[in-house]
């Protein structure tokens, strides 16, 4: 997908649980640690801070991996 997500948007991504939902936080264009994971996102090849909808937990996720809601 990942056409032009912004701060905000809903969206879905999957887990190894089944179909998350939650929101865009932002955008992620450089190295950022989260928890014990650190994404390595570039300007060339963003991410997506996300937030689950059910949990509040953050992950980083590739464009490709979101589903606007």
């Amino acid at each position: 997908m990942a056409k032009a997500l912004k701060p905000g948007d809903k969206v879905r991504w999957s887990t190894s649980r089944g179909e998350t939902r939650g929101k865009v936080v932002r955008k992620l264009t450089s190295k950022t640690k989260i928890k014990a994971h650190t994404a390595k996102p570039d300007a060339d090849h963003p991410q997506y801070l996300v937030q689950s909808q059910k949990t509040g937990a953050h992950a980083a996720h590739k464009p490709d991996q979101l589903k606007k809601s």
